[in-house]
């Protein structure tokens, strides 16, 4: 037996699913999050599938301790050491407001001026050396960071995207004085010109690094000693994975790991399923991620802000997040109005039906009062809800504000949040071009399924594919996951004053040293792909275009004809007149995992003959003003090619599912629900 498991920490639950693909054996657990120390749920799930743990082939983590670090502020204590004069470049940005109207709002920086100090040295754009780097300056500015108590430093310096001779010159120097690892430099994690981004993507890394440093080696021992033999692997942002080593190295790559994982497993279901275009939606506890998957490829961005003045300027599969989940709490804000969310119950204490001392209606709770959810038994929750316990709470904390009985606070509490929802699904959309009802709806997620046929029916949208493990989703990403590795170098010149050469080394470079991490990560990988992109823009421009690169045909037409192709797509305009120039030279570097048969997952547990007999009880559901009487589906046991016309409820250990009165659900072969919506 080999078992590939994955896991993944949400802010609600730590969700495992582990695998063995020849003998078509699954097994899944979903234990809640322990936020203190995230390895006590990983371990939890762990042993909660119970399998032999010399039969681990692969483990795979998404994690959210950097993340919640870098939102929360909690992170390591840092100090930086730049060039002289540009010490305040993390704090001052672009001078933009917390708050676009009125004078107020504040911002607290990952580094505190008191720990941010300049040596002097100076490059110019071209990385020549203007100004040597004062040594002596150097060392006296590391004594006084160790004497302030900081715990990780950065070194970053003006220009050196172009040459970063003087920040390995001071790297060298600081391990020598140092007392730990944790040092990063910034063309070390980002090679790229404007030091706004470059500073604050670094500034991330070393915020976080002692932590993830530290979670891993604790997270490692502890697998070690339970018997696990293989090594961890980590998500990354980009989509791709990495070892558990380079993650306490190149820490910023893990943060945004989760949501990522649930997009890459849901483009390699959703093109099983035979959906090339898909907008996923990820319901949780805390938060609700929405993704775009575009001819069967996730969207990638590398211009991703965390919050206010925090850029992270990596690859990141581009996700919208709000703060809406199962554990949002539904309130009257000042204006009296309902407002549902950003604050959530989370794991502890979690939803008043969750009976764990949680005193704020939830989204959760009015699933429960409409009887989407059942109220005698709920995931992980011993015994029953105490129904009129959550009644009197809607009533207290919603209906009487309203003028409203619980039930229809309940229902203004799904309808609220559903709109918040449906207004993510519509700015990640329609703000890249695409019209919502060309695309399919990909509910995962704890809680996705239960609103997946309320947000489609809200834009139009035509489809809604629920995948067969949907509250496991990124857990399962985790093991469909590549193993992948990002690079990027900034050129910033006249597409006509660069050589074929020259670019030919840059990716030549990328190459090399993406083959390099793929072997150090000790992840097996089959085939290894590289791909090459350009930002490019026309002279005069702020904004680039990204484009893919031939790396057998540099020539300056070429990349003119690839960027006049592209805005012309874009913009439906013809610019070629203008001067061209190239910006950044991209590269991914992907080893190709194993591939994983859905099929195989689908039947590892018995089915029955026909939808009927798969029919496990009944009950009232509260639709759009009334209760209908609504057949209970035990998920498990549908066969392939069941055909069940809504209102419907489907029950599996990881979620359940609601589809409303009209729609018309089939099981296709890999178990995925694929859900019609008039």
């Amino acid at each position: 037996m080999q078992f590939h498991v994955g896991v993944d920490v949400g802010g609600t639950f730590t969700d495992t699913i582990a695998i063995d693909a020849d003998a078509g054996t699954v097994k899944l657990s979903k234990v809640p999050s322990t936020p203190p120390n995230q390895a006590v749920g990983f371990l939890n799930g762990l042993r909660q599938v119970d399998i032999p743990y010399e039969a681990v082939s692969w483990l795979v983590h998404g994690t959210t301790v950097g993340t919640n670090a870098t939102l929360e502020r909690n992170g390591a204590v840092c100090g930086l050491i730049t060039t002289r004069g540009f010490r305040d470049i993390i704090e001052l940005a672009r001078r933009e407001r917390p708050q676009l109207f009125g004078l107020y709002g504040e911002f607290e920086p990952l580094i505190l001026r008191k720990n941010r100090l300049e040596v002097t040295e100076r490059l110019n754009a071209d990385g020549e050396v203007v100004v040597p780097l004062d040594e002596d300056g150097l060392r006296d500015a590391i004594e006084e960071l160790k004497a302030n108590g900081v715990e990780a430093l950065m070194i970053g310096f003006l220009h050196a995207y172009a040459n970063p001779v003087h920040e390995q010159r001071a790297l060298s120097i600081a391990r020598e004085i140092w007392p730990n690892p944790y040092i990063t430099t910034s063309a070390d994690i980002l090679r790229e010109y404007r030091e706004v981004e470059r500073f604050g993507t670094a500034a991330v890394n070393a915020y976080i690094q002692p932590l993830i440093h530290r979670y891993v080696t604790r997270l490692k021992s502890d697998l070690k000693e339970a018997g696990v033999p293989r090594n961890l692997a980590i998500m990354q942002a980009n989509g791709g994975i990495m070892s558990a080593d380079m993650a306490c190295d190149r820490s910023v790559n893990t943060v945004l790991s989760g949501p990522a994982a649930g997009v890459i497993a849901a483009s390699y279901i959703s093109r099983m399923a035979g959906f090339k275009n898909v907008m996923t939606c990820d319901l949780g506890g805390t938060s609700f991620d929405v993704g775009m998957i575009v001819n069967g490829t996730p969207v990638v961005s590398s211009d991703r802000d965390l919050g206010f003045n925090l850029p992270m300027r990596i690859p990141v599969i581009d996700i919208h997040t709000i703060g809406a989940g199962g554990g949002s709490i539904a309130h009257i804000n000042e204006a009296g109005i309902l407002q549902v969310g950003p604050r959530s119950a989370g794991a502890v204490p979690g939803p008043i039906s969750y009976g764990r001392g949680g005193e704020k209606v939830t989204v959760t709770d009015a699933n429960v009062v409409l009887g989407r959810l059942s109220s005698e038994k709920l995931l992980s929750v011993e015994g029953g809800v105490d129904m009129p316990r959550v009644h009197k709470a809607f009533d207290e904390q919603v209906g009487a504000a309203l003028g409203l009985d619980a039930i229809s606070a309940a229902a203004a509490t799904l309808r609220v949040v559903n709109d918040s929802m449906a207004g993510a699904i519509r700015l990640v959309s329609l703000q890249r071009g695409f019209d919502p009802r060309e695309f399919a709806i990909f509910s995962f997620g704890g809680a996705g399924p239960l609103h997946g046929t309320a947000l489609a029916r809200e834009l139009g949208v035509p489809h809604v594919i629920v995948p067969y493990v949907p509250g496991i989703t990124c857990a399962l990403g985790c093991i469909v996951a590549d193993v992948r590795h990002d690079f990027v170098q900034t050129v910033s010149r006249l597409i006509d004053e660069v050589s074929e050469s020259d670019l030919a080394d840059v990716l030549k470079t990328h190459r090399a040293e993406g083959e390099e991490r793929l072997k150090a990560d000790q992840v097996p990988v089959g085939a290894i792909e590289v791909t090459h992109f350009a930002d490019m823009q026309y002279e005069g421009q702020t904004y680039t275009l990204r484009v893919a690169l031939n790396p057998d045909d540099l020539s300056t037409a070429a990349l003119k004809d690839a960027l006049r192709q592209a805005y012309l797509d874009r913009f439906s305009i013809d610019l070629s007149n203008f001067r061209a120039k190239l910006i950044n030279l991209r590269t991914a570097v992907t080893g190709r995992r194993q591939a994983l048969d859905l099929k195989r997952i689908f039947n590892a547990s018995p089915k029955k003959s026909s939808a009927a007999e798969a029919i496990i009880g009944e009950r009232e559901v509260w639709f759009d003003g009334a209760w209908l009487k609504t057949p209970i589906y035990a998920r498990d046991e549908l066969p392939v090619g069941a055909e069940i016309m809504g209102p419907a409820i489907f029950n599996q250990m990881d979620t359940t599912t609601v589809a409303e009165p009209g729609n018309r659900i089939t099981v296709d072969e890999v178990g995925n629900l694929i859900i019609e919506v008039k």
